[in-house]
């Protein structure tokens, strides 16, 4: 492998380890912050790639099109919270595992009525539909460098909001001790509501901003949902540094293990989770 080819296997590693982390950032804040485990969440980045996909075809805008697609992931993320999951946080896991099944289910069939079950795409803006040249025969997409930019705005968005915010405190105090939190007339419901819909649209953004290179199809949230889960259990359950950290190596085993052992590139990234758990059962990072 050359070095041009060597780089663009790094950007493109680097581009898929950051989308992986939004998605896995906001399952993260959902099970650490409100003990949900939430197997929808692969169904928001479905939502949000189809919503990319309609509203830039009525708008002709992806950018207008991402606007408005995040304000109707954090409704939708609210009212989810507000309707069914406030009444599950003190029950058993298997409980929110059924209802989130469900929904899995519920969400598909009405994406097939809204939208039917053909596969479309989504074109790349013009500002960014351009390639830098590497050789003379390769070259790097500038859309993936803007994906990589955007998901590292929005870390950054993330970690001022938790660590240096008045809501992040609340946040935080809200996972250590609920019942504190509450007896010092914070309003919990309220805080599980932003986070709620926080880590709906951060999966819907990811889906939205991923759909022009990789198309939108059904059940394209299922095999995400697996890749989520396996970063946060890497990272540690509940640590959105772990998943950053995480992701970024799911990208890197993911990405060149495709290039240079492509026999067991299927099995390159749950040989990592299991070499991970053998070492640090509980993941890279403690909540």
């Amino acid at each position: 492998m050359d070095f041009a080819n060597f780089l663009i296997q790094l950007l493109n590693s680097l581009q898929y380890g950051l989308l992986l982390f939004m998605l896995a950032a906001g399952l993260t804040l959902i099970f650490g912050i409100m003990g949900v485990v939430n197997l929808a969440h692969g169904s928001f980045y479905m939502l949000g790639a189809y919503l990319a996909w309609f509203l830039a075809s009525q708008f002709h805008s992806l950018v207008l099109a991402i606007v408005v697609g995040t304000l109707i992931a954090v409704a939708l993320g609210w009212a989810l919270e507000w309707l069914l999951f406030r009444h599950f946080y003190h029950r058993d896991h298997l409980d929110q595992v059924l209802l989130t099944f469900g929904l899995i289910y519920i969400f598909e069939e009405v994406r097939s009525i809204l939208w039917g079950d053909d596969v479309h795409s989504v074109p790349v803006p013009e500002l960014v539909n351009w390639s830098i040249p590497l050789t003379e025969n390769l070259s790097y997409p500038v859309y993936r460098l803007v994906i990589s930019v955007v998901c590292v705005a929005l870390a950054l968005g993330l970690y001022f909001l938790i660590s240096k915010t008045r809501l992040g405190m609340k946040i935080r105090a809200g996972a250590f001790n609920r019942e504190m939190t509450e007896s010092l007339g914070i309003n919990i419901r309220l805080i599980h509501g932003v986070v709620f819909a926080l880590g709906v649209a951060l999966a819907a953004i990811a889906g939205m901003i991923a759909s022009p290179i990789s198309s939108v199809y059904p059940g394209m949230g299922s095999s995400v949902l697996i890749m989520c889960f396996v970063v946060v259990v890497i990272g540690g359950i509940g640590s959105v540094r772990g998943a950053l950290v995480s992701a970024l190596l799911v990208g890197l085993v993911d990405t060149f293990g495709k290039v240079l052992v492509p026999q067991i590139a299927g099995m390159a990234v749950y040989m990592l989770m299991a070499g991970v758990l053998l070492y640090k059962p509980e993941g890279l990072f403690k909540q």
